[in-house]
């Protein structure tokens, strides 16, 4: 393997370990060898927290945004529900469009 690929897994297994993912081990640079998450499912669940943290996150900026009109919330706290929101829905759709990148770059090669 490439020492890329080895920094990518690496990145890959620390994200999986902040996220609260059963399984992921940083310091064996991956999945714990013991087979209790397979790769594919720790994915998805890596995805999963994504979409909900991003859902989340914008229901959060809505409720601050609808308690600042009743004037039950601060102009600062609706700022930076909001500012959590577009950041992690950008993370999101980053992230999209990298796994479609690497779908279509697969797609691309010979057999």
């Amino acid at each position: 393997m490439s020492i890329q690929s080895l920094d990518a897994m690496s990145a890959y297994a620390k994200a999986l370990h902040r996220q609260g993912v059963a399984g992921a081990d940083p310091q064996l640079g991956g999945l714990a060898t013991d087979g209790a998450v397979p790769a594919g499912s720790a994915f998805s669940a890596l995805v999963d927290k994504a979409v909900t943290n991003a859902l989340s996150a914008t229901q959060a900026s809505e409720r601050a945004a609808a308690d600042a009109v009743t004037g039950k919330a601060d102009l600062v706290d609706v700022v930076t529900a909001v500012n959590a929101a577009e950041l992690s829905l950008q993370t999101l759709v980053a992230v999209r469009d990298k796994v479609i990148s690497a779908y279509q770059d697969i797609l691309r090669m010979p057999i």
